[in-house]
């Protein structure tokens, strides 16, 4: 698991402030001193938080991992472009909402996700789709041949005190994900006090409790003991992405998984 820190709203305040600080560039020093993985920024098409010349200064000043945040729209495709970052997440955009409020629409005739999919690949950007966790959704992000995926963690960061059905949901995409080859990661709303169940998601949905059977019962079905595995076992699908890693930090594989906090 890897823990990727959103750093927009440090520019939020900046531009609210009409000043040069709090400075997203310095927070994003801070965060990765503190031990993150990664670095997530989202250029905004009307550049209500980061601008450009934040997204430049953090291509140049981070030491981890860049993941920009971008919708589709043909000139923030171009700047990525052109900036390069290690991995660009393509994520739904709209005007009114404060913050990101679901997964992109993958349905239909959607022709300016596949185009934004085909020119950051062809430039050598890993390419993510922030998506949410629903099946059929996964099984068309798998379609567009991206080789990850980000869940919107929304729904169960407003209902997790309460219930775990949206944790649940979370599980069967991330296990039908995996099984289509895709690396998960996830990010909404996610903060120091809920994120632990959702990093645990290895997936597999948890099996619902059972029922407890009458001392002297039978059954004729026969558990077979759980298989274990050494701590540094990976699938095979996120493997490249781990080796991409390594020669970007040095450090060894730490997993394929991300999650993202702060947005």
């Amino acid at each position: 698991m890897r823990l990727y820190v959103n750093i927009d709203h440090v520019a939020t305040v900046r531009e609210a402030r009409r000043t040069d600080e709090p400075d997203p560039v310095r927070a994003a020093a801070a965060a990765e001193r503190g031990g993150a993985d990664g670095i997530t920024v989202h250029l905004r098409e009307d550049r209500r938080h980061v601008q450009d010349a934040d997204v430049r200064a953090l291509r140049a000043a981070v030491r981890s991992v860049l993941n920009l945040e971008l919708g589709a729209a043909p000139e923030i495709v171009r700047i990525a472009g052109r900036l390069k970052p290690f991995q660009a997440t393509l994520v739904p955009e709209r005007r009114r909402e404060i913050t990101t409020e679901g997964g992109l629409a993958l349905g239909g005739a959607n022709r300016r996700i596949g185009t934004a999919v085909q020119r950051l690949t062809a430039v050598g950007i890993r390419v993510s789709l922030f998506i949410d966790p629903d099946v059929a959704t996964v099984d068309r992000a798998a379609a567009l041949g991206v080789p990850a995926i980000e869940l919107h963690t929304g729904r169960y960061a407003r209902s997790w005190r309460k219930s775990d059905a949206a944790l649940r949901a979370l599980e069967r995409a991330a296990a039908h994900a995996r099984a289509r080859g895709l690396a998960v990661h996830a990010g909404h709303g996610l903060t120091y006090d809920n994120v632990q169940p959702v990093a645990a998601i290895r997936g597999r949905p948890r099996p619902r409790p059972r029922p407890r059977r009458a001392r002297g019962a039978r059954s004729d079905l026969r558990q077979r003991p759980a298989r274990r595995r050494h701590p540094g076992h990976r699938g095979a699908e996120h493997r490249a992405f781990d080796r991409e890693q390594r020669d970007l930090r040095g450090n060894g594989s730490r997993g394929a998984a991300h999650a993202a906090v702060g947005r």
